[in-house]
């Protein structure tokens, strides 16, 4: 279409890549904030939900480590389900760009966005 041109169709080319991948990396972003993921601790008696940008939307909290003289091991159980709901969240969103670049043809260690 644009054969002829030289540099011109090359820059052509180029911005047609850029706006599809400015496209596709908004639409990531917007699918990351729908895709779930769930931290836990105490074996499953503290979980927290968050969205794949790591925003905690859940917490689920057992009643039975309910005890007044537990107070900190409660906190430490909440803190480390959230803190885990958040490292599965960066490995989410680890993931899903690293699909993305493939998708683009894009080495999988190059940094976006820019």
């Amino acid at each position: 279409m644009l054969k002829g041109l030289g540099a011109l169709g090359d820059m052509a080319g180029m911005m047609k890549k850029a706006q599809e991948m400015q496209t596709k990396m908004a639409q990531m972003q917007e699918d990351l904030a729908n895709i779930t993921v769930m931290g836990e601790s105490g074996a499953g008696l503290v979980k927290a939900t968050a969205t794949a940008k790591g925003v905690l939307t859940g917490l689920d909290i057992d009643p039975t480590i309910f005890d007044p003289n537990e107070k900190e091991v409660v906190e430490d159980l909440i803190l480390a389900a959230i803190k885990d709901a958040q490292s599965k969240a960066a490995d989410r969103n680890k993931q899903e760009m690293e699909r993305l670049q493939e998708d683009m043809g894009l080495p999988k260690d190059m940094k976006l966005p820019f």
